[in-house]
């Protein structure tokens, strides 16, 4: 019998296919065409990394502009001169110090924020959730000089802490870990009341460790947000010591114009870190991103 076919009709010499055989086709197309979509998708994406990786490690003889992503010759003193000789490793430091103050405080302050905003009653509170998501759609730009002529006031020029202290709560951290809160069941902490827990005792303890998709996500944003900041690590700071680095990196351009490969190597360095840390913590992050989002 031919596969496929169907037993009554084999004897008058016609044979039919059902209709999953007549997909299977189809099927197989829209799969290669998928993985082939995400595959051009992988270069689009990596691609600019790798140029800008393989450019790093080429000798200064050698034209950053042949196609070969591994030279013949691969070298690391770009990124030795770079670290050492032009303080990136100072620079590196400062903005490892402001970016995990500003995750810590983060998590901390819009946890606080937003617990109360999804699981307590007060009279005011939905307005004033939407007055902290209408901070959203103020760019920073519009309120730059204000918090500059503030950070002066305070001495909080040619600082760290000038640096730490506009990033330590966003209203995107606080929206996105209510969303959360409001995802957990109230039995929970229902019954943490009847043994007798206090407010901070169940947010503390039954709570935020509930909540730890959402705090990775949150960390994850922040991290990168920080992390690559620019224009205000530019304005507050004035000395190389207070550089972060994407301020010292953009400071090599300006150095190095004729050697593209100091440039290659520091924005490597800076990237570097962002890239590891998604990849260790994409799980929790995806997982973060889809809890509690149909919740209003």
């Amino acid at each position: 019998m031919t596969p496929y076919a169907s037993p009554a009709k084999e004897a008058t010499g016609f044979v039919t296919y059902s209709p999953a055989a007549k997909r299977r086709p189809g099927r197989i197309a829209l799969r290669v065409l998928h993985y082939v979509v995400l595959i051009l998708l992988i270069f689009v994406f990596i691609g600019p990394f790798l140029w800008m990786a393989s450019i790093s490690i080429r000798p200064s003889n050698e034209s950053i502009y042949t196609f070969d992503l591994i030279p013949e010759a691969p070298t690391l003193e770009f990124y030795a001169t770079t670290w050492t000789e032009y303080s990136l490793d100072r620079a590196f430091l400062n903005s490892l110090i402001v970016t995990v103050a500003s995750v810590v405080s983060n998590v901390l302050l819009c946890s606080w924020a937003a617990y109360p905003l999804a699981r307590m009653a007060f009279r005011g509170k939905q307005l004033v959730f939407l007055l902290i998501l209408s901070t959203m759609m103020v760019p920073f730009q519009l309120y730059m000089i204000p918090l500059f002529l503030i950070s002066l006031k305070l001495g909080l020029f040619d600082t760290l802490l000038g640096v730490i202290v506009p990033s330590t709560v966003g209203a995107f951290g606080i929206y996105l870990l209510r969303q959360y809160y409001q995802s957990i069941p109230k039995d929970l902490e229902e019954a943490a009341r009847i043994d007798g827990a206090g407010e901070f005792q169940i947010w503390a303890k039954i709570m935020f460790p509930l909540t730890k998709p959402a705090v990775v996500t949150l960390a994850i944003f922040v991290f990168v947000q920080t992390w690559s900041s620019f224009l205000w690590p530019l304005i507050i700071t004035n000395s190389e010591e207070r550089y972060t680095l994407p301020v010292a990196v953009a400071r090599l351009s300006g150095d190095f114009i004729g050697e593209t490969q100091f440039t290659a190597a520091g924005s490597v360095i800076a990237v570097l870190p962002i890239i590891i840390l998604f990849a260790l913590l994409q799980r929790w992050f995806i997982g973060g991103m889809t809890m509690g989002s149909v919740k209003g």
